[in-house]
């Protein structure tokens, strides 16, 4: 049954209500979606609806807003927040206090969930991390943002970014250009990363340098790749002999990262993936670190969650249809 619960927020200043509540109300709204609740609002009570555990991190999540209304509140702001607060069940600032502080352009960045925080803190003290997880969770965006950060403490001579050139289900044909144009639309979002932690001009000049070098997997054959920080991307996409081939590339002072989701698997049908095998093969080597993350890390538009949580719920019910189907086809046969 729903029940409901009175916040007064104190001491009270008109300002600070206008900047939390947002024009027309539209902060309350996406709090309203985001924990799942109803608020409706009088001066400075405010009375929230929902389940008990919501409704909390509805109080929760509008003492915390508050205190930091003095300026506008960004959507950002916000939906960064909620997250947090739907992640741990806590406001961001009770959060882990072991979460490593990156050297990069975005002073602000940290681990955002308890299992973000295990990712960086495996990839500093581990030469081979893994992230594992559907689209959303921050894997490729914290793994450049920890290269960038062992770069500017001087760590790592160089950061090399590479990922298969396989397509999301459509056929691209030919593309026009020389050879680093036409591999471009894929690495597109390694470079989105780096020109958003080290600024375009930084970026640019050392791309012009070589101490940043960004490169489809199959050019990685052959090479040793010493004093280096080297991030696979869409690794669900390489083979089980493109895995090998990437992970024995490692040299002496490098370190590397994989990522990949299970989920979005796009090489041809029948075809195992490097990253699921590797995941059973190397799950004991010690010195490699797995982290795996679950629809609760995204930390996206809060409708991401849902999203990836209604596919997973679609999967598990054809899970089962197959296993009825398995199941009465062995009676038959009996």
């Amino acid at each position: 049954m729903t029940q409901t619960t009175e916040v007064v927020l104190e001491p009270v200043d008109n300002e600070r209500l206008a900047n939390l509540c947002g024009a027309l109300d539209e902060n309350l709204r996406q709090i309203e979606r985001a924990l799942d609740v109803g608020i409706a609002r009088r001066g400075e009570c405010f009375t929230v609806s929902g389940e008990d555990a919501a409704r909390l991190r509805a109080v929760e999540a509008l003492e915390h807003f508050y205190a930091r209304a003095d300026d506008h509140l960004s959507v950002d702001d916000l939906q960064l927040a909620l997250i947090e607060i739907v992640a741990r069940g806590q406001a961001p600032e009770a959060g882990c206090s072991a979460a490593p502080v990156l050297l990069t352009r975005k002073h602000e960045l940290h681990g955002r969930t308890p299992r973000q925080v295990e990712y960086l803190c495996n990839i500093q003290d581990h030469d081979i991390t893994f992230g594992i997880g559907p689209a959303g969770t921050g894997k490729t965006y914290l793994a450049v943002a920890s290269a960038v950060d062992a770069f500017e403490r001087e760590k790592v001579e160089r950061i090399i970014l590479t990922r298969p050139a396989v397509e999301a289900g459509e056929r691209l044909g030919f593309l026009p250009g020389d050879l680093a144009q036409k591999v471009d639309p894929y690495l597109r979002p390694l470079y989105d990363a780096l020109y958003d932690l080290m600024g375009f001009d930084r970026a640019g000049k050392l791309f012009e340098r070589g101490a940043i070098e960004v490169a489809p997997l199959a050019f990685m054959r052959g090479r040793t790749l010493n004093h280096a920080f080297i991030i696979l991307d869409e690794a669900q996409n390489t083979t089980p002999e493109q895995m090998k081939m990437f992970l024995t590339r490692i040299g002496f002072g490098a370190k590397a990262v994989v990522t990949g989701d299970p989920s979005q698997v796009d090489l041809p049908r029948g075809a195992k993936s490097g990253l699921l095998e590797a995941r059973e093969v190397l799950a004991k080597v010690r010195g490699i670190a797995f982290t795996e993350f679950h629809k609760e890390d995204v930390v996206r538009h809060p409708l991401v969650m849902r999203i990836v949580e209604a596919y997973d719920n679609q999967a598990a019910r054809e899970a089962r249809a197959r296993r009825k189907e398995e199941d009465a086809g062995d009676g038959r046969e009996a």
